[in-house]
């Protein structure tokens, strides 16, 4: 028989382990929850207790881990099960379970980033046991020295734990718990409580102290006989002897039995410098400063067994007792029962009323009956939903869509819901079944056992309504926002880190320079030297480690985007609620993956921008024109909308006014509803990876043949011209191709969201291979169709979801071509969302021949409105939102105390009461043209007014404060500019290029590009960064200028080589060639220079004469017009970047 593996040491003394602090102990904890219950399954231990402070929020992350290693044991024993030649690929079964912490979320691509964690030890071998997991929690109490690990016994004991932990968050501020002896001894039943006084050794122990913590151990064994009991932990400073007889003898005096705890911190010695940064954090210190605040040593490590009966030898019975209390801890997560609220309504259960309210739907869907498909999938979908018990989720939803339209807020269901429809007929999802391919099996499965996941947008601006909707309907006790973990990305950990190890603020701005966005990577050494750094300097090469290190560790929680876990019974008695940053926001303590994990159902109340634009816009086509539009009743198919969209005009449009999509729509050319589905779709890294964009396209020009699949694939591609397109269609061909289950299809759709990390496919490919060729398609093509539909990978979009983004495009598309000057005021009331600043929306309104009015004192609201001229047309005028640092209330006080309008600076401050402050503003965003003063005049008055009130004795005559007349020097146009964009974000005079114009000549205007030819030099403004993550590193650069915008590529050769400017460069000059591809102009970047200190330079005279297209000059000296306090140009025009 074959010995032990290594770190197995499967005769070791038995030995549980129930203190272990996670990292979400939030800086204090150096391990993940996976890291920690891997390597108790390489030590051999029985069990482990997840103790974090006054917190659960890491136990699902170690079940989670548990139930992969049980599932590669599993793997492993099967594999020794099965003949060598058959025996699957073991790429997978040599990593552990997946840090899911640090697969970072990439939140503009939806994309996961896996982050290398160092060596993954390898799983343990079949045919030992695995762990078993102990959820617990460290209380620490407000009025004691003592903290108390309590450990549940049972599901009513995890039940009072939540409670008590709920309790004492509630009472508290974010991040924080209060928690006394008198909560615990009130809620402490059913609990193990091990009780963890101060160390009898310290230093700092007051003398005092010894007599009270035996009193209130004594008090707690009192209380809860035989489940309370005494940990104790090594020192490792060489008193461990005395230190251990010492607790020896304070259980024998307060009747509690001693218990050995290792205070685990850590699951390897290796992460012990990461644990002195993370106090350095905590404490807010350099590593130079933490003195005796530093471990001493590595031993706060997770040990085996043999280490700790070494430790305890001469208290054997510590080590026995672990084993006991881990065997009266019978609770398990995977115990927990959800119920979801029953929904009942005047006796009526919920299914009969969920089957009314869909005869209802269908008679409103459909006032002259509907198909028999429809009826037929109503049935199916109704008796599905009976035998998973879902009718209650599904009138949940309704319900808080009914309450938002009940209050006139917008709202459209999305996601994998549209493939159901009973979601159309409860109004829930927008989208006609029969205009899309549905596949009921893509939201509920009966095989998957998984709840469904409803998504809803509302307005992004009252959704608050609806969440305190919910708030107030099922009570805090039974609803709660899911948690989203913040965790350390590359330059959080670099300035954190850096900081904590000494490095100059120099140091960290060069190494952040070099990090691209959200990145989750420390830079590598070649950025290092870029940056004029020394990656081996032994100090630096630490700091890096450390960096790499911290990297996905858990920062604090924070509130889900909208994601509601709604119970029939208490929520607190499954997990703890705790009260959110935000007022009136309560949160659990899981995030998403956790509530997945154990089965809970959540319905997703999210934000979203365009809805609000939207029907900001309807109401003011309805106030100024007298047209009543919703969602439902824009004008379908109108082919102008289409043509605009062909001709790539579509800024601020839903969903296709990004780069890529604005490259791609005149190529796709779409001329209806299905097109723009497509378009939404297709341009992502799913059919990108899957090489689906060009036949795509090919094929839909007709340069390309569509290719005979048979009459069953056909059926299935036949509207995306043979190409998979959507993930019902790999599911479909999956069915109809490959002879799967429609649930077993679901399966491999969800085994491709995650082969990459999981190495799942394997068995999928094999099994779909087979199935095609028994159905007659040879081996080749069906490779072919696995290849594609794999490179769907996580990316991929359902087609119900495509649908229902693909009717806003429309309706924004539709209110952009008709009435702009309403699209665009709506979207600049709706700020901040979309892909262009207000800047860029203007200038496009502008552009189409929108006349955009100056913020003024005497005709602005707070929001952008609408003005008649005296044409007949709709004139846009900015509104007091637009001036930066304005606060709406003293814009509101300005309004009401403008009557028939305001001669002069002083009469506003007289009149509307606001502070000097609020003048200085209005003067800075020069709002008081009309009045006939200079943005200097005006400021100048403004700041004569030093009162914040006028007094008493001179507010009749208006003596208060005068200054005498000075004539100040006009701005120049530059100055202008820089001023507007500090105060507006935008000019109505200017584009900044227009006034470096003449120090360009080589520069090719942007206007001028579709006739040109060869190479060309192109400067501007960058507007937005773009960089896909499956893009082979490509970067997609819109630059502006005073013409127009410029498309730039960046591959990944010359990003590398003009790196710097790439990433921070606010102000572009690109040399490079023109290629295209139809209408679209792209300019390849061959080399690029960063402009940005000529930004600074604006408001000085234009050089004229010799050289003055040449290098950067400087910027001004000290003293200068253009370094006027407020004068800071070069932060000005920041990019919107989307990685």
């Amino acid at each position: 028989m074959a010995g032990p593996a290594p770190g197995h040491p499967g005769s070791a003394p038995a030995y549980a382990e129930l203190c272990v602090t996670t990292n979400f102990t939030f800086l204090t904890g150096a391990s993940h929850p996976e890291e920690l219950m891997t390597r108790a399954a390489e030590l051999g231990l029985p069990a482990i207790a997840i103790t974090d402070r006054n917190s659960v929020a890491g136990v699902v992350r170690a079940f989670s881990a548990l139930k992969e290693l049980t599932r590669l044991r599993d793997e492993a024993m099967a594999a020794e099960a099965t003949p060598p030649g058959d025996a699957p690929p073991a790429d997978r079964a040599a990593q552990g379970p997946v840090i899911r912490s640090q697969r970072v979320t990439d939140h503009s691509s939806r994309q996961t980033v896996p982050h290398f964690t160092g060596q993954t030890p390898a799983p343990a071998p079949s045919d030992l046991p695995l762990p078993r997991l102990i959820a617990g929690a460290r209380l620490v109490l407000v009025d004691s020295p003592v903290d108390w690990l309590a450990l549940p016994t049972d599901l009513p004991a995890w039940s009072r734990l939540t409670r008590l932990l709920s309790l004492g968050k509630r009472r508290a501020e974010k991040g924080d718990c209060l928690i006394s002896a008198a909560d615990l001894l009130d809620w402490g039943e059913g609990l193990i409580l091990i009780a963890r006084p101060p160390d009898p050794l310290a230093s700092s122990l007051p003398a005092d102290a010894a007599p009270q913590v035996a009193t209130e151990i004594a008090h707690m064994v009192r209380a809860f006989p035989g489940c309370v009991f005494l940990g104790a932990a090594p020192g490792y400073d060489g008193q461990d002897r005395m230190r251990l007889d010492r607790m020896a003898d304070l259980a024998q005096a307060t009747g509690a039995p001693m218990v050995a705890v290792g205070e685990v911190l850590m699951h390897r010695a290796s992460r012990r410098p990461l644990a002195d940064v993370l106090t350095c954090l905590r404490v807010g210190c350099t590593i130079h400063d933490l003195g005796l605040r530093r471990l001493p040593n590595a031993e706060r490590r997770l040990k085996s067994g043999t280490d700790m009966i070494r430790l305890f030898h001469r208290h054997p019975q510590a080590l026995d007792l672990t084993l006991d209390i881990a065997a009266r801890c019978t609770f398990r997560l995977d115990d927990l029962t959800y119920h979801y609220p029953d929904e009942a309504r005047d006796g009526e259960p919920a299914q009969d009323r969920l089957a009314r309210l869909a005869a209802k739907g269908l008679r409103w869907r459909y006032p002259g009956g509907p198909p028999r498909d429809i009826t037929a999938r109503v049935d199916k979908e109704l008796g599905l939903i009976a035998v998973m018990g879902y009718a209650p989720y599904f009138l949940t939803v309704h319900d808080i869509v009914d309450f938002a339209r009940s209050r006139g807020i917008l709202c459209q269901g999305r996601g994998s819901a549209a493939n159901s429809v009973i979601c159309y007929l409860l109004g829930i999802t927008e989208v006609p079944p029969e205009s899309i391919t549905l596949i009921f099996e893509r939201f509920i499965s009966r095989e998957r056992g998984e709840p469904p996941d409803i998504d809803v947008d509302f307005e992004h601006e009252r959704r608050e309504e609806v969440i305190q909707y919910i708030y107030d309907r099922y009570g805090r006790e039974r609803a709660g926002l899911t948690a989203t973990v913040i965790h350390f990305r590359s330059r959080a950990a670099i300035r954190e880190v850096g900081k904590v190890m000494g490095l100059s603020p120099d140091v960290l701005a060069a190494m952040s320079g070099q990090i691209w966005g959200f990145s989750s990577d420390a830079p590598k050494d070649d950025r290092l030297r870029a940056a004029g750094l020394d990656p081996t300097d032994p100090h630096l090469a630490l700091t890096m480690r450390l960096i790499g290190e911290i990297i996905g560790f858990p920062r604090h929680l924070s509130q889900h985007v909208g994601g509601f876990v709604i119970t029939h019974g208490r929520l607190d008695e499954l997990c703890p609620i705790e009260n959110a940053a935000m007022a009136d926001r309560t949160i659990i303590e899981w995030d998403k993956d956790d509530i997945d994990a154990l089965g809970l159902m959540k319905v997703d109340v999210l934000a979203l921008g365009m809805l609000t634009a939207i029907r900001k816009a309807f109401g003011l086509l309805k106030d100024h024109e007298g047209l009543s539009h919703d969602l439902a009743n824009v004008p379908q198919a109108d082919a102008s909308v289409y043509d605009m969209l062909c001709r790539a005009d579509a800024v601020g449009v839903f969903q296709v006014e990004s780069r890529a999509q604005l490259n791609f729509l005149p190529r796709m050319r779409p001329r209806n509803l299905y097109d723009l589905v497509c378009e939404v779709a297709i341009v992502r890294p799913g059919p990108i990876q899957g090489g689906m964009v060009h036949p795509f396209l090919s094929r839909r020009r007709g340069l390309q043949p569509v290719e005979d699949l048979g009459p069953a694939l056909n059926k299935v591609l036949s509207r995306t011209y043979g190409v998979p397109l959507f993930q019902e269609q790999a599911m479909q061909i999956a069915v109809v191709g490959a002879g799967f289950t429609p649930a077993e299809a679901d399966l491999l759709r969800r085994s491709l969201a995650t082969f990459k990390r999981m190495g799942t496919i394997g068995g999928f490919r094999d099994r779909f291979v087979t199935g095609m060729r028994d159905r007659g398609y040879d081996a080749d093509f069906a490779q072919r169709c696995f290849a594609q539909i794999e490179g769907f990978g996580s990316y991929g979009f359902p087609e119900s979801h495509a649908a229902s983004f693909a009717r806003l495009v429309y309706v924004s598309a539709w209110l952009k071509r008709h009435h702009q000057a309403a699209f665009t005021c709506a979207l600049l009331n709706s700020q901040p969302m979309g892909f262009y600043a207000p800047a860029q929306l203007v200038r496009d309104a502008r552009d189409r021949g929108v006349e955009v009015r100056p913020v003024c004192v005497n005709d602005s609201l707070w929001d952008n409105i609408l003005q008649r001229r005296g044409d007949g047309a709709l004139a846009l005028r900015l509104g007091f939102r637009q001036i930066k640092g304005l606060r709406h209330e003293d814009a509101d006080w300005i309004v009401a105390a403008r009557a028939n309008g305001y001669p002069d600076v002083e009469s506003v401050w007289r009149r509307a009461g606001v502070r000097p402050d609020a003048l200085e503003r209005l003067a800075e965003g020069d709002a008081f043209t009309a009045l006939g003063l200079t943005r200097r005049d005006a400021l100048w008055a403004a700041r004569a007014l030093r009162a914040p009130k006028p007094l008493p004795l001179f507010g009749a005559d208006g003596e208060g404060g005068i200054e005498p007349a000075v004539t100040l020097p006009p701005m120049t146009l530059g100055q202008s500019v820089i001023e507007d964009y500090l105060s507006l974000r935008l000019s109505l005079r200017a584009h900044p290029l227009a006034v470096l114009r003449p120090r360009l000549p080589e520069s090719l205007p942007h206007a001028r590009l579709d006739a040109a030819r060869g190479r060309v030099t192109v400067t501007g403004l960058v507007i937005t960064r773009q960089r896909p993550g499956t893009a082979s590193g490509v970067i997609f650069l819109t630059l502006e200028d005073e013409t127009g915008t410029s498309n730039v590529v960046v591959w990944s050769r010359i990003y590398e080589a003009f790196r710097s400017a790439v990433v921070a460069g606010r102000l572009l000059r690109v040399r490079g060639r023109i290629e295209r591809d139809g209408p679209v102009v792209h300019v390849i970047a061959e080399a690029i220079e960063d402009l940005s200190p000529w930004l600074s330079t604006l408001g000085q005279p234009v050089p004229t004469g010799p050289g003055t297209g040449g290098r950067p000059g400087r910027p001004a000296r000290a003293g200068s017009a253009a370094q006027h306090p407020r004068a800071q140009a070069g932060k000005l025009f920041p990019s919107r970047d989307f990685h």
